[in-house]
């Protein structure tokens, strides 16, 4: 785990997609530097572990629906009353070549991507206009900045989140609210799954040789969150051992 030096003692923190993985490491890391943190993923089982395991709260939610988004953002602000960081980290894969994706897989990953963003940051915005400021870190991908094949509709998903991103940042400046993203390469569940050769091929292409811990993805979270990140804005940070250069 990384050693944040940041303090985030009395602050609310919401984090989706963190059953597991990069999701858990950034509440992890934000429990660890004081924080109230929430946990939200679909998996009622592994959310609930993982808030566990971290000391943070789990809650079982589709990021996909409206209603279950606004009782998320609804029982938060009941328990704490505030909501001062929200990162939206949710994701489902339905990989398949362009001509063989169906309907229904294009419309869950953009449901759960791009949907879930936009659902959360809405939610929230209200109570980042009352308390006067707040922070949104969005997760989008190298595959949303270059494309990758098989991935038309995550793809697709992520490069909508970069312009959510941006667009979200010029309007809620004015409340002292910034929203940001991070673009990562990490080792996952997703990346263990990948055959040792392929696998080889490409750590290689990274300047650096490696994927990264998902601790160190939530460090560059924690940096967005801060007070140190006020004047920054709007910005995709790459967090990917320069395989983006």
């Amino acid at each position: 785990m990384t050693n944040l030096t940041f303090d985030f003692t009395g602050r609310t923190v919401v984090v989706t997609g963190a059953g597991r993985g990069v999701g858990k490491a950034i509440g992890e890391n934000f429990r660890a530097a004081g924080a109230t943190v929430y946990l939200v993923d679909f998996d009622a089982d592994a959310v609930e572990l993982a808030a566990k395991e971290i000391g943070a709260v789990g809650l079982a939610a589709d990021v996909a629906q409206t209603a279950e988004v606004e009782a998320v953002v609804e029982r938060v602000i009941s328990d704490t009353g505030r909501l001062d960081v929200l990162v939206n980290n949710a994701g489902i894969l339905r990989d398949a070549m362009l001509w063989k994706i169906s309907d229904d897989d294009y419309e869950a990953v953009m449901a759960v991507h791009a949907g879930g963003t936009f659902r959360f940051t809405r939610a929230a915005v209200p109570h980042f206009r009352r308390q006067g400021g707040g922070r949104v870190i969005n997760v989008t991908s190298f595959t949303g900045l270059h494309g990758n094949p098989g991935q038309s509709n995550y793809a697709m998903a992520k490069a909508g989140i970069i312009g959510f991103t941006k667009t979200a940042a010029k309007e809620l400046a004015r409340f002292g609210v910034t929203v940001n993203a991070i673009s990562p390469n990490a080792q996952t569940r997703m990346i263990e799954s990948i055959p040792a050769d392929k696998l080889a091929q490409l750590t290689e292409q990274i300047p650096m040789q490696r994927f990264a811990a998902p601790s160190e993805m939530a460090a560059a979270v924690a940096f967005l969150a801060s007070d140190e990140a006020a004047y920054i804005t709007g910005v995709v940070l790459p967090v990917d051992g320069g395989i983006s250069i």
